[in-house]
């Protein structure tokens, strides 16, 4: 597990169930809410000063998804995507990497087809049974829940860079 998460270079990462535990909520004008998990938040700042990049692939729309990666200062953002599959080939043909470089957290099916084909496939701790047993590695948090954060820890820790990251935090 340890060699797969030292090859990354960047993480994708799901929204509903993985930045967030999956909750929406739709007020009665029809806007929506989610609510994002700043530990979450901090892992990928740590992971893009480390030079891993970050990336969103959901299938779901969302304003409140738009202003958290633009807050985070994540620029490869696919929203409303139908086939996972087809972001995740315009991601290689963007980006020149090979698969075992990228990394992907999920927590559902429409999932798998991307986490089979990266090489760090990652569910969140309360995902399906299906997406479990495609990962190598499980988080033991929820989606949600900081694991993002979690995953980040993981990835900087691989490489040797978990220490380099935090010294801005010892001095």
């Amino acid at each position: 597990m340890r060699e797969k998460a030292k090859r990354v270079k960047l993480l994708l990462c799901d929204v509903d169930g993985v930045l967030t535990d999956g909750t929406i909520v739709i007020d009665d004008d029809g806007k929506e809410q989610k609510f994002f998990n700043v530990k979450d938040g901090h892992g990928i700042k740590l992971l893009q000063r480390a030079g891993v990049e970050v990336g969103i692939i959901s299938g779901r729309f969302s304003q409140a998804t738009f202003h958290r990666a633009k807050e985070l200062s994540i620029n490869m953002v696919f929203m409303g995507v139908k086939n996972k599959l087809e972001a995740f080939q315009e991601v290689l043909q963007e980006t020149g990497l090979d698969p075992s470089e990228i990394g992907y957290i999920g927590d559902d099916v429409v999932d798998i087809p991307v986490m089979r084909r990266v090489g760090f496939p990652v569910a969140v701790g309360d995902s399906v049974e299906e997406v479990k047993r495609e990962a190598v590695y499980v988080t033991r948090v929820p989606g949600g829940k900081g694991a993002v954060r979690e995953v980040a820890e993981v990835i900087l820790k691989s490489k040797g860079l978990w220490e380099k990251v935090l010294e801005r935090y010892y001095s």
